[in-house]
This record gives structure tokens, sequence and C-alpha cells, in this order.
């Protein structure tokens, strides 16, 4: 007779915990910074928003699936195994196709940099110059410098002229025969003040002569007013055709450069117009390329995080410890802030190039794939439950049913809705906002880090919170909360700004899940509850966010980002007030009569008041109560 198997929870909990301490890690690495590389690829808010909207339909529709097919097939530890390979594989294919422009990585990665340490190519100069006009690092190149010589030659010639043209006939005939000509300085200031040399062109091949230049046998025949055409024809020559006006003074520096930045815009357009189908293909295919490859990722890596949980989940009910599960989600926590934070401090303290062809940019990734195969050794030793019960599609079914029969329920399927759409937009092009204020990756991996400690940190109040206020106040504060995010994300004045108000994430996010999970408590049926938080994270808040990122991107390029989070709060105050309407005109949640849980049949149960005075319970309950 075999020996009885020995369930040791300490253990199976230090494991589990271990593996999501580490899998969040690599999470964390990467995923809130995923957006940022995108930009690096050059593709536009619309195309990015198509990316993760995508992203998040994969998740609700396949990572469900999986978890299904893996407990009906007793198959789990393989799909956690195979999620964590092939992710981590997926993962590096980005950082080899489609490559890196060295220009594209300089441009963003030079925002964080002072001018003293930014770092330049060949190339870069021209994506600068002409890159997209809503870049805020635009750095126009110098203008042509003129020498000291060549700017004290110009004000004297102009002068001289000036007095000559002022001069009568009369005065002119005094000017003695033998006055020396003042030689064509002509050659001489165009080689000062041009740039670089102009190609060369065949004289022979010119229909006309320029009608401001004299020939040799011409020129020995310049009487005192021919010397003053001459002498304007000179200056015009000189500056390259620019007719100066003898009231603006004499020519300055200034002058030279504020014609030089007029001209660039002129020389954008021109550039853009230029290569503007071919970017637009280029651009496409890129967009093409990096949806195959991110929802190939997606594929891979979602089934892991549902499949994962609910075995730890299933062990842990069969030994009768559930309680104790609620325990794992600060290891996750304590993850993400580790990863958030490690990535940024590393990446802000090397250079933008590892090495020649290797931007700091693929850290992100580089660490994500080897936090996997750190948890990859630990799905070795993961907890797996194999149950018998095949209620798993059954109670999905009833949770769907639950979701479109009861009011209470579809109220918090559209909270959990717009939730997932307003976050989407700030975890999507936030970090853009701040990337184009010049902030650094470590400003945006310590807002993440402050978000998620605040939440922690209010964990430890949660009792005393919870029976303070009610469900309906304890959702009008998250959505407050968040609005006021939002709006506060929309005036942005600088990259550190955006620390202090993550502190708010702890009543904008850890409080509206707090009261969501409380009512789905009160009004589930025993066994239930996990299927309808299940549900409503995968189909509400998913479906939410993928709509969200949608949009999103649209009204950025329509509009602008200031735009986008002034629109989200506008829709969460809309619906913050039309929810305050709504739930108190619900029915209200019966209160469950205990004592009848321990009836041995339905013909002992009865609401009469004869037989609730005679039920042991209520009449414990009322005398504790009485004590108190």
């Amino acid at each position: 007779m075999s020996a009885p198997k020995q369930w040791d929870i300490s253990k199976t909990l230090a494991i589990a915990s271990l593996f999501n301490f580490f899998h969040n890690i690599g999470n964390f690495c990467v995923f809130p910074f995923l957006t940022i590389f995108f930009r690096h690829f050059g593709l536009s808010p619309p195309l990015v928003g198509i990316i993760m909207g995508a992203k998040h339909i994969v998740f609700a529709l396949w990572a469900p699936f999986c978890s299904f097919v893996a407990k009906t097939n007793s198959k789990r530890r393989i799909i956690i195994i195979s999620s964590l390979l092939f992710s981590a594989a997926a993962s590096g294919v980005l950082t080899f196709f489609p490559p890196l422009q060295q220009d594209m990585v300089l441009k963003f990665c030079n925002l964080s940099l002072s001018g003293a340490n930014r770092q330049t190519t060949p190339g870069a100069m021209d994506v600068e110059l002409f890159g997209p006009e809503d870049n805020s690092s635009l750095v126009l190149p110098e203008p042509p410098q003129i020498s000291t010589m060549a700017s004290v030659v110009f004000t004297s010639l102009r002068n001289a002229a000036s007095m000559e043209t002022k001069m009568t006939p009369k005065a002119l005939k005094n000017v003695p025969a033998e006055t020396p000509r003042r030689p064509d300085l002509s050659i001489f200031l165009k080689s000062a003040i041009t740039p670089k040399k102009m190609p060369k062109t065949d004289a022979s091949k010119r229909s006309t002569k320029p009608k401001d230049r004299l020939t040799t046998s011409e020129q020995s025949t310049v009487t005192p007013e021919h010397r003053t055409f001459s002498t304007d024809a000179v200056m015009r020559t000189s500056l390259a055709q620019e007719p100066q006006d003898d009231s603006t003074g004499p020519i300055t520096f200034q002058s030279q450069t504020e014609s030089f930045y007029h001209d660039v815009p002129k020389k954008r357009d021109l550039a853009k117009k230029a290569t503007q189908p071919e970017n637009f293909l280029i651009e496409h295919k890129i967009f093409l390329v990096v949806l195959g490859i991110v929802l190939i990722w997606e594929i891979v890596a979602s089934p892991l995080e549902w499949t994962a949980d609910d075995s730890v989940y299933e062990y842990l009910d069969f030994v009768d410890a559930t309680d104790r599960h609620e325990k794992i989600w600060i290891w996750r926590y304590l993850g993400a802030c580790l990863g958030s934070f490690s990535i940024v401090f590393l990446i802000d303290n090397v250079n933008c190039f590892l090495i020649p062809g290797l931007p700091r940019v693929y850290l992100h990734f580089y660490s994500y794939s080897t936090f996997m195969v750190i948890t990859l050794l630990l799905s070795t030793l993961y907890p797996i439950h194999v149950s018998k019960k095949t209620e798993h599609a059954s109670k999905t079914i009833k949770a769907l049913g639950l979701m479109v029969s009861d009011g209470r329920i579809i109220l918090i399927s559209v909270t959990v809705f717009l939730m997932g759409a307003a976050r989407s937009t700030s975890a999507n092009f936030l970090f853009w906002k701040m990337q184009d204020m010049g902030s650094s990756e470590l400003y945006m991996g310590l807002s993440v880090v402050l978000a998620l400690v605040s939440e922690m940190i209010l964990y430890i109040f949660k009792g005393k919170l919870m029976r303070s206020l009610s469900f309906k106040w304890m959702v009008a504060l998250g959505l407050l909360c968040q609005a006021v995010e939002f709006l506060y994300y929309s005036f942005l004045w600088a990259p550190w700004a955006v620390l202090p108000i993550q502190l708010s994430s702890a009543f904008s996010n850890r409080v509206l899940l707090w009261a969501i999970k409380s009512q789905i408590d009160d009004v589930a049926t025993p066994g239930m509850e996990r299927s309808i938080q299940l549900v409503l994270h995968c189909l509400s808040h998913h479906f939410g966010a993928s709509l969200g990122s949608f949009a999103s991107g649209f009204v950025i390029s329509s509009f602008s980002l200031a735009i986008l989070f002034q629109s989200c709060c506008v829709m969460l105050l809309t619906w913050l007030l039309m929810f305050l309407v709504i739930q108190p005109k619900l029915p209200q949640i019966k209160k469950i009569n205990y004592s009848r849980l321990l009836a041995p049949d339905n013909s002992d149960m009865s609401d009469s008041e004869d037989e609730q005075e005679r039920d042991w319970l209520v009449k414990a309950m009322k005398d504790d109560s009485k004590i108190w």
C-alpha cells in the first residue's frame, strides 16, 4: 500500500511566488517601454495603436482557450514550459529584424543627453534637419561662417557704393583721373561667404551673358557712372544675387544667419515631398513586419499567466487554502518594481550604442529573454494539480450569462471596459509625451515603480478603507482619481513632474479593483467568483484596452496628446456621474442567511420568525451582537 501524498503548502507558495517574481521582472523590463521601441522604427501613433490593440485582442481570445485546452488534456506544464521558451525566442527576433537605423536611434537617444554628450554619425544631421515636424528634438545645422575680414570688406564696399550713388554729376567731374579704381573683389567675397564650392559649368553652354557683368573691352571704357553700376553688380553677385535695400544699412552676419534659417522650412518641405511616397511604403512594410512578430509573440506568451495561475489556485483549493492565494500578487508587484527600475538604471548608464551597430534599447529584450530562461528553470518545480472536475467550460458559460442578465454585473462590466480603454492610452503614449520633453528612460521607469509601490503601501489599510467606504463610493473615488491623473498628464510641463501624480494610482487602480472584487463576491453564486473575475478581465478589460489603443492613435494624429488625455478625463467623469445615478436604482444585494447552509434538506428551511428563532446559529449571532 502506497504512502499518502504529502501536501507542502509552504513550499508550493514559495515556488509559485518565485515563479511570479522572476516572470514579472522580465515582463516589466520590456512591456512598459514597448511603444517607445516602436517609435524607433518611425511608426506613427495610429500604427502603434493598431499593434497594441491587436495585442490585447489576441490575449483576450487566445489565453482562456489555451487554458481550457491545457486543463482538459492535462498539459499545463507543457504549455507553461513551451510558452516561456518561445516567448524568449520571439522577443529576440525584434532585435534582428527589422533593423534599426543608427540615425533614428541617435535622434531619440540624444533627447535625454546634454549637448556635450550627444553622439552623432555622418548621416545623423539629415535626420535631425528633415525629420518629422512634430519632433521636438529638431537640431538645425550651424549657418555658414563668414570671416571677420569678409564682413569688414562687405561693410566698406557697401558704404562706398552708397556714397558714389549719392554723388552728383558735378562732383563726379571733380574726381581726379589718377584716382585708383577699387579692385574687383567679387571672387574673394564669394569665396568668403559661400559654405562650399559650387559645381563648375561649361561657359560655352550658357545661352546668355549675365547682365551685371562687363566684358574686358567694355571695362576699358568705364566712366564714373559705370563704376557705380559695376560696384553694385559686384555686390549683388557676391551676395548670391540677393538684392539689398540701401536703407537696410551695412550687411551683417546676422542678416546672413536669418536668411539661412529662413530657407530651412523650404528645404524640409522639398525633402519631405521628394521622399513621401518612398517613406510611406517603407513605414508600412516595417509596420506589417512588426505587427506579425508582436502577434506571434503574444500568441506564445499569453497562455502562461492564465494557465499558471489556474494551476496553483486549484492546487490550493484542493487542500482548502485558497485564502493564501491572494498573497502571491505582492511578489508580482515586487518583481515588476525591480524589473522597471533595474532596466532603466542600466540603460541610463551606458552609451547610445553598446558596440557599433548594437543600440542600447535592445537591452530591454535581452533582459526579458534572460528572466524568461530563469523562470523556465523554476517551471520544472511549479505546482501542477490534475483536477478531475470538468466544470471549467460550464462555469465560463454561467459567468457570461451573469454578465448579460444581472444589472449589477453589467454595471461592473462597463466600468471595467472604460477603465481598460482609458488606462491603455496612458500605457501606450504617456512615455511619448515624456520623451518629447527630453525625458530619459529613468523617469519613465521611476513612474512605474512609484505607482506600484503606492498600491502595495495602501494594501496595509485595505481593511479599514473597505469598512469605511461602500462599494459605490469606492468606485467613485477610483474613477475620480483616474480622471484627475489624465487631466494632470495633459498639462505635464517637465519629465519629473509625472512622478508625484503616480502616487494616486493606489486609489485610481487598486481601490477600484478592490471594490469590483467585493461586489463580485457578493453577487456571484458560490464557486463562481473566480470565473466572473477572469471573464471580466479578459472580455471587459482587454477589449476595452484594445478599443482604447485603436482610438488613441488616431486621436493623436488628428489632434494631440494633450487632447487625448483630456478626452479620457471627460469620459471618466461622465461615467462617474452616470454610475452614481444608476447604481442606487439597481436591486439591492440580498443578505445571505448562513443558517440555511447547515440545513439537511429543504423542508427545514423556512423564512418564518418561529423557525429562525429556533436556529442555534441565529441565536448565537444575536447573543454575540448583544455582548458588543
